[in-house]
């Protein structure tokens, strides 16, 4: 059977390697912690990248609107001159039916 020395000895030793993994695992746990804190930093710079591409994309979503309501009042315009057009030949037609009418009853 052990002494009272030798098997104080081994409870030291045992507690001895306990204290050696104990500090293993902070050196692990700060490690860890240093490689959290760096993903992180990743993270936020791919969310700003991410937010500087959503504002051009703004930006450009925003001139294409412009665009398009330059192409709108385009139309409008068009539209519009089509429309006095169509009233000036119906006007002249009706004029011209006026004096054919007129010159085949003047003949009669």
């Amino acid at each position: 059977m052990a002494t009272l020395e030798e098997r104080v000895a081994y409870i030291e030793g045992q507690m001895a390697e306990q204290s050696h993994a104990f500090l293993a695992m902070r050196e692990l746990l700060k490690e860890i912690g240093q490689r959290i804190d760096r993903v992180d930093q990743r993270i936020d710079r791919v969310d700003q990248r991410l937010d500087r591409l959503e504002q051009r994309m703004e930006a450009r979503f925003e001139a294409v609107d412009r665009r398009f309501e330059t192409i709108d009042h385009r139309f409008i315009a068009i539209e519009e001159k089509m429309s006095r057009q169509f009233l000036w030949i119906v006007g002249i037609q009706i004029t011209t039916l006026i004096a054919v009418v007129g010159a085949v009853l003047s003949r009669g």
